[in-house]
């Protein structure tokens, strides 16, 4: 038994350090993707941040419509090669 509750302790830190750690990520819910072909498979026009307008060099229309949400987009805006505040938008 004497043995087992150092044991138990040390676990139970472990555990909650791993949660605290944790924490800020799931807080946000803001997942960061490795490039637009990851982002696609889950918001197939991208992600937008609040009254951002899409600059198109020839006029037209985005073929989907961006999931708005600035957490989002702070997360991934590396992924917005034209910065409209749209990141990976098609």
């Amino acid at each position: 038994m004497m043995k087992l509750v150092p044991f138990l302790l040390t676990a139970a830190v472990f555990a909650a350090g791993l949660s605290a750690a944790e924490l800020p990520a799931a807080a946000s819910g803001a997942r960061h993707f490795a490039n637009c072909t990851q982002m696609h498979t889950v918001y197939i026009g991208g992600v937008a941040r609040p009254g951002a307008t899409d600059k198109r060099r020839h006029g037209g229309h985005a073929k989907y419509a961006p999931k708005v949400s600035a957490a989002l987009y702070n997360a991934n805006s590396g992924s917005d090669r034209d910065h409209d505040g749209i990141a990976c938008e098609q």
